[in-house]
């Protein structure tokens, strides 16, 4: 009987190290001469191995070539311009941890490629723009660490968001933690925060967010604005965590009285007269009656936003705050009221979720004939009543 063949050695770095260093330099050459991006890759490794200059010569020339190319780029050479830059990306944090001053300078370079390839590239699923906006977080890491070594960084990066705020405003807006609040004071202290350039109101407003300077970040707030529910409500909960509460009172209150600053945010009248507000608008008025010390109010508004929207969090959250035993007798009335509300697809979803599979199998059997329009979450639902409650689950499969 022939003996059978070895089977092939699998794919993978310790098998290929195996077959030496000639051999994979002279298959790494091949593949590069077919893959210009790979070529460009292995330039840029060789380059770091020599040293922070050498990498940012090599970083430079590639730099300068994409910046200056007016070439169009269709859909189909759109991938490889991504994977062009995120080989670039990787080089310059290569070269920020050898030398910070140097990467962080190229990484603004980097980032500055954004406005040209915007007139040039044809990316209807925005995955350029994503690229840049995912890669945000590094740009404030390293200026942080280049800051921090050298502060004439601070100018640099400073007039590079004054040429560009309206990039600058989306790539701050994506830092994150990654943009200290130090960085972000300094960055203020090195532009013009009164510049009426397109862009740069969003910028300052935004620094003064990360920088914990609230009264600069109100001072840019807009009339239309403070009569938004949703921004007031904002305002209201950072005026809160800096105890300031009495302002925070006037800030919701600017989206009570109806005007032309708000009628756009408010959504219809309700039976008194008042303006019908948002859930970010009425939970923030439920943290500013704490504030003010007054608990019982801020818990009738719970209760009464619950009864009305059936919100599993506001529920919880009025539980949280009742003593031992009555909160397991204010969530019966609650789970009697969710039963009979007038929404039977609204019920059935809380009590499915909280969850309150009794109730809700009870429901099913006394209330499936109101229903008049298909159940989108029928199937799941009915699956997670058959074990215990199979009648109920047959019915509502069986509803329309």
């Amino acid at each position: 009987m022939a003996r059978r063949p070895p089977a092939p050695k699998r794919l993978n770095a310790a098998n290929l190290t195996g077959l030496g260093a000639d051999r994979l330099g002279d298959l790494l050459m091949q593949a590069a001469d077919a893959d210009p991006i790979l070529k460009r890759r292995l330039r840029l490794i060789l380059a770091a191995e020599a040293g922070a200059d050498a990498l940012a010569l090599e970083l430079d020339k590639r730099l300068t070539a994409v910046a200056a190319s007016r070439a169009r780029v269709s859909w189909r050479k759109r991938p490889d311009l991504i994977r062009d830059l995120s080989v670039l990306s990787e080089g310059v944090e290569t070269l920020s941890r050898l030398a910070p001053a140097e990467g962080v300078v190229r990484r603004m370079a980097w980032f500055d490629l954004f406005r040209g390839l915007t007139q040039r590239v044809k990316d209807p699923r925005a995955e350029v723009a994503d690229l840049f906006e995912t890669g945000a977080p590094a740009l404030w890491q390293a200026a942080d660490a280049a800051v921090q070594a050298d502060p004439a960084i601070a100018e640099i990066l400073a007039d590079a968001v004054q040429a560009h705020p309206l990039d600058y405003a989306r790539w701050i807006g994506a830092a994150g933690e990654a943009l200290t609040p130090a960085l972000a004071r300094r960055l203020l202290e090195g532009l013009d925060v009164e510049s009426g350039v397109r862009g740069m109101r969003t910028v300052v407003r935004r620094l003064a967010d990360r920088a914990d300077d609230l009264d600069l970040w109100l001072s840019l707030v807009t009339p239309e604005e403070r009569g938004s529910p949703d921004f007031a409500a904002a305002m209201a909960r950072r005026l809160l965590i800096a105890g300031r509460v009495a302002e925070a009172r006037q800030a919701l209150e600017a989206a009570l009285s109806p005007s032309p600053a708000n009628r756009r945010w408010t959504f219809g009248r309700s039976p008194q007269g008042t303006p019908r507000l948002t859930p970010a608008w009425e939970a923030a008025s439920i943290d500013l009656m704490e504030a003010e010390g007054r608990k019982d109010e801020a818990q009738d508004l719970r209760w009464a936003l619950f009864e009305r929207d059936l919100s599993a969090p506001v529920l919880r959250a009025y539980l949280a705050r009742l003593p031992d035993f009555d909160d397991v007798e204010a969530l019966d009335r609650a789970l009697a009221h969710a039963a009979a509300h007038a929404d039977l697809e609204t019920a059935l979803g809380f009590l499915m979720d909280w969850p309150a599979h009794r109730e809700a199998a009870a429901l099913v059997e006394r209330r499936i004939r109101e229903v008049r329009s298909p159940l989108p979450l029928k199937a799941d639902w009915a699956a997670r009543l058959a074990q215990k409650y199979p009648d109920a689950a047959e019915r509502l499969l069986a509803s329309a």
